[in-house]
């Protein structure tokens, strides 16, 4: 497997705060890389080094001779103009002539899901705008991909699908994402940038999985190893306290060792000094059995129906979990549910005094110059906080902030660090209904695993949305499936919703067949076309049986990944083979 580019003592700082020192890596032809790490470590930093949108402080990024690179920023802002036009002026300095410039970005466009070119792109959805993002940079067929976070804002139909499009299209890609469900089923190597490791990287060949289980016998063995030093640190702590004999020195040469030694237990000790936020939501005392009783309720937009006849209800230890596409209602529920909307018909019965908190998708409600301080002490020096004082500086440092920069705007701060500022501030307020819409965006791994496990141990009921799977097995009791505003569903746990799902795919979407026709040998076609025109509609029947028959498989996979590609490549032949049958018929006379 060739090079195609080798990244060499990278080294970055913003000011004062360093991001990373001494980063080696090498990426090679058809390397699908996860790229992960804490908030703040520089990962996004990085694919723009790679890019050539930042510059490194020192280090060096050896690229292969004519290496094309794709990069697909964390949020994209486009101009007033359609995503044809856009894409267009993308092939602007290319070779091709004007008319394949316009179909080629059709091309990108139709591959990308998109039917028209009248909406401009400053009005498409967050995940459309990502799907833009994804054309502007594959059309230029890059060697290797850069994807920043793809997946947030993504509902998760279009995270399926995001999958499905980068095993078929991208040749090469490095993915920083916290997706955890992405990383186990897209990446064949995962690196991790973070000062637990002692060059500040660690890089394991597999899934996901894989590098969990290594990674847990690195610390293991890295703790062994500060176990071991810490013993030889205390006998030359003591040796060096003992005075030496009369007429003798201490010997210079060991001195100099033992301070090394000490260096040494200090850096293996910080290294294993983990540090993660501390969450803990506030709950009421309440008791009552019912907090939250829907009953027939029906919501429209204008004149847009969203869903019907919804029956819930929700108890203490109750996880509801939102499905449905984007524009599916999911939003629009928690609002009902918040009591910022009323519903068109039906009734929801709140228990007295019910304490509702609502984590907002787009952090609406943290104003961007508010300081940091006023956003996690919002009453002054002190937080009161399940039944105590807490000084704002120790109250920051829950949340991994140094109390040096609670003078700093909100607006300079990271996705991850304004969404850690968020849920610190609903920590503040006693609740018996957690609404969550996509409390998972721009959180680090170790952020979410926490988060997860407080949401488990809060005594009252939990309303969720997002597109994180990992998080929806692990925490829903309960889903409701929205999108077909005549039939809203419930279900147990997410498998029955993902196979019901998939089962409507293909009763609703079938795949295109030929239209049956006599099989008539025209002259307009070589001896060896006609014989392959004669074959061709067995071929597709059998392929689509294959592709049936993975399908199937899918719920109850163990390897998902590989049943993935498998799916992927099985669909490519069969478009392949569809568009032979089309080029020979069209030849029949």
């Amino acid at each position: 497997m060739s090079l195609i580019f080798h990244c060499q003592g990278l080294e970055k700082a913003f000011g004062a705060q360093e991001l990373f020192r001494g980063l080696s890596f090498s990426v090679f032809a058809k390397d699908r890389i996860g790229l992960i790490g804490p908030n703040g470590c520089g990962k996004s930093t990085l694919l723009k080094m790679i890019a050539g949108l930042e510059k490194a402080d020192a280090g060096s990024i050896s690229v292969r001779k004519g290496l094309v690179i794709g990069y697909v920023p964390q949020v994209a802002e486009f101009p007033q103009k359609t995503p044809l036009q856009i894409l267009v002026e993308e092939l602007e300095k290319s070779a091709l002539a004007e008319y394949e410039k316009e179909q080629e970005a059709k091309t990108w466009l139709s591959k990308l899901g998109f039917f028209g070119e009248e909406i401009l792109a400053t009005e498409l959805s967050g995940g459309w705008k990502k799907r833009l993002s994804l054309a502007v940079g594959l059309i230029h067929k890059p060697d290797v991909l850069l994807l920043d976070e793809p997946t947030n804002h993504l509902d998760l139909e279009g995270v399926l699908w995001l999958e499905k499009f980068l095993l078929r299209e991208a040749k090469a890609f490095v993915l920083v994402s916290h997706d955890r469900a992405v990383l186990q089923h897209l990446p064949t190597k995962i690196l991790e940038i973070n000062p637990l490791y002692p060059d500040g990287l660690f890089q394991v060949e597999g899934s996901y999985d894989t590098f969990l289980q290594k990674k847990a016998l690195f610390i293991e063995g890295q703790q062994e190893q500060e176990r071991a030093i810490a013993g030889k640190v205390r006998r030359e702590t003591d040796w060096i306290r003992r005075s030496p004999k009369a007429r003798t020195t201490k010997s210079q040469a060991r001195v100099d060792a033992a301070l090394d030694l000490f260096q040494k237990h200090q850096d293996v000790q910080q290294r294993n000094t983990s540090k993660t936020a501390a969450i803990s939501f506030a709950a009421s005392e309440r008791e009552t059995r019912q907090l939250v009783v829907l009953k027939n309720v029906c919501m429209e937009i204008g004149l847009k129906p969203l869903f019907k006849q919804v029956n819930v209800t929700l108890a203490p230890g109750t996880c509801l979990g939102l499905m449905g596409p984007n524009g599916s209602g999911k939003t629009t529920f928690l609002k009902l549910l918040a009591k910022e909307l009323t519903p068109s018909q039906g009734t929801i019965k709140y228990a007295e005094d019910l304490k509702i908190v609502y984590f907002d998708q787009y952090r609406d409600k943290l104003p961007l110059d508010m300081t940091l301080k006023e956003a996690l002490s919002p009453g002054g020096d002190y937080v009161f906080f399940q039944g105590r004082e807490i000084h704002v500086n120790g109250w920051c440092r829950r949340f991994l902030f140094s109390p040096d920069i609670l003078g700093t705007p909100l607006k300079k701060l990271s996705g991850g660090e304004r969404a850690r500022v968020a849920i610190a501030r609903l920590m503040l307020q006693p609740a018996d209904l957690l609404l969550l819409d996509e409390p998972t965006n721009d959180l680090d791994i170790e952020t979410l695993e926490t988060l997860e496990e407080t949401l488990q141990e809060f005594p009252g009921a939990v309303v969720l949305i997002t597109h994180d799977r990992y998080m929806l097995e692990r925490l829903c009791n309960l889903f409701l499936s929205l999108g077909d505003p005549e039939q809203v569903s419930l279900y147990a746990d997410y498998v029955q919703w993902e196979t019901v799902q998939s089962q409507k795919s293909q009763e609703e979407t079938p795949i295109k067949k030929p239209a049956a026709q006599e099989k008539r040998i025209s002259k307009g076609l070589s001896y060896n076309e006609k014989r392959e025109y004669s074959l061709i509609e067995e071929k597709i029947t059998t392929k689509e049986k294959e592709l049936k028959a993975l399908h199937a498989q899918v719920a109850s996979a163990q390897n998902l990944q590989e049943l993935c590609t498998k799916i992927a490549h099985l669909e490519k032949e069969l478009e392949e083979l569809y568009s032979r049958w089309e080029e020979l018929a069209s030849r029949l006379q």
